[in-house]
């Protein structure tokens, strides 16, 4: 194998991983998927992972950009400082002293594929309209 193979090759696989560690969970809702991602990758100032949510999970949800954007949510971050809540109480982290969600909330709840609404996880703010 030649070195320029070796490399392609690698190139494939770190493409692989990476299409995999960034691609929504089954049954996994826009908020959870979007809160996952910028707690382990961050936040671009843009609408990079609902973009990444609503081709693999909900292509035909053409009007999520408009929907956020018409609510004054501009990045992906900005969903949760400025449109949505979670719903249940946080509970300090006794080890780390870091705020989590209790042991009994394992994650998204769970909505239909195609949806972008959020689970029951999640609720809006003040400002933003519940309607999605």
């Amino acid at each position: 194998m030649s070195v320029d193979e070796g490399v392609h090759m690698l190139e494939l696989e770190l493409a692989g991983l990476a299409e995999s560690l960034t691609a929504p969970r089954l049954g996994e809702c826009l908020m959870c998927f979007a809160n996952r991602m910028v707690a382990e990758f961050g936040c671009d100032h843009t609408l990079r992972w609902s973009r990444r949510y609503q081709q693999l999970q909900a292509p035909q949800a053409y009007g999520l950009r408009r929907r956020l954007l018409s609510q004054g949510i501009c990045c992906d971050c900005d969903i949760f400082a400025r449109g949505w809540d979670v719903t249940v109480a946080t509970v300090v982290d006794r080890g780390t002293g870091q705020e989590c969600w209790p042991p009994e909330v394992t994650g998204c709840r769970r909505v239909r594929r195609g949806s972008t609404r959020p689970c029951t996880l999640w609720a809006p703010r003040g400002g933003v309209s519940g309607r999605w």
